[in-house]
């Protein structure tokens, strides 16, 4: 099997102060996710279509992840976290579609990775999108799509800033407007983390979000189970689609639940759902790989107003 890099930016555990590119650590994780977007997207019916997810892997020259590409395969093995993660996908996109409907007109992705949905939806004239992360994810993403001629279909604004400092400020520095109603993605983001760090987060956000706000939390895993992965992909070899990435030297142990959280500090909480939940709603059937997979990476897909 061709495999992503490996070395000490992937076997090695998180400090309170590492920082990483496209190609290492946790933003190795945003290109990962990517090219199962754009496996997602080669599927007879997909459920969204991340057409810019395809050049960010031919821009990073990941060997693993071309060989993906190139070889998707089609049993529901071999395409599980790409359905998954499509899955998440949909989840976010309907979300943002749903907040510019009731009109409004502030997004922030936070820890935006290589999410295109600055490119990809269909935001409502006067909509401005600030993406957040560290600085040299932003210059990759600018600089891929940028020579791919793409454009953005809102006011798109860069905050290049760390989670784990005080990135409010630097949100507002750059245009944002604490008294608007504001529509917030924290996708995938929590299990890299510590417990002090997401609660910190979730406390700038609700000290920006003004009456009418909206946020959506998801994540397909919190922390991987080790022993029933490996008993899964003993059983289901075709779901090993991370190359020589160790995932749980990336991530923190388990946190306090997130929707209690909001719902302690005036957000009103929607019934929180999983994966397969999701599914269900957008009229799938899961495949019995995907209610393994569920099982030991608990995911959870959480919306609350303000």
């Amino acid at each position: 099997m061709t495999t992503a890099p490996s070395g000490p930016e992937f076997g090695s555990l998180r400090s309170e102060d590492d920082q990483w590119d496209i190609v290492s650590s946790v933003g190795y994780t945003a290109l990962l996710v990517a090219g199962w977007r754009a496996v997602h997207a080669l599927s007879p019916q997909p459920l969204v279509r991340d057409e810019y997810a395809k050049v960010f892997i031919e821009a990073s020259e990941d060997p693993y992840l071309a060989a993906t590409l190139a070889n998707p395969g089609s049993s529901d093995d071999e395409t599980a976290f790409p359905r998954l993660y499509g899955v998440q996908t949909r989840f976010f996109d309907d979300f943002f579609g749903s907040a510019g409907a009731a009109g409004i007109r502030q997004a922030v992705i936070v820890a935006a990775g290589l999410d295109s949905r600055s490119y990809r939806l269909e935001w409502p004239p006067g909509t401005s999108v600030f993406e957040i992360d560290l600085p040299k994810v932003l210059e990759f993403k600018a600089r891929v799509l940028g020579e791919h001629g793409a454009v953005a279909k809102a006011s798109r604004v860069e905050v290049a800033a760390d989670l784990r400092t005080d990135w409010s400020r630097s949100l507002e520095a750059a245009g944002f407007d604490s008294e608007a109603p504001s529509a917030w993605s924290v996708e995938g983001i929590l299990p890299y983390l510590t417990d002090e760090a997401q609660n910190t987060l979730f406390t700038r956000i609700s000290g920006l979000s003004a009456s009418g706000s909206r946020i959506a939390i998801g994540a397909l895993g919190s922390r991987l189970d080790h022993d029933q992965l490996e008993a899964l992909e003993t059983n289901h070899p075709g779901v090993n689609m991370s190359g020589d990435v160790d995932f749980s030297a990336l991530t923190y142990e388990p946190k306090g639940d997130p929707a209690d959280w909001l719902a302690g500090h005036g957000w009103s909480v929607e019934p929180v759902r999983n994966t397969l939940d999701l599914q269900a709603g957008y009229g799938m059937t899961p495949p019995d790989v995907d209610v393994k997979i569920d099982g030991f990476m608990r995911s959870q897909y959480i919306t609350a107003a303000r």
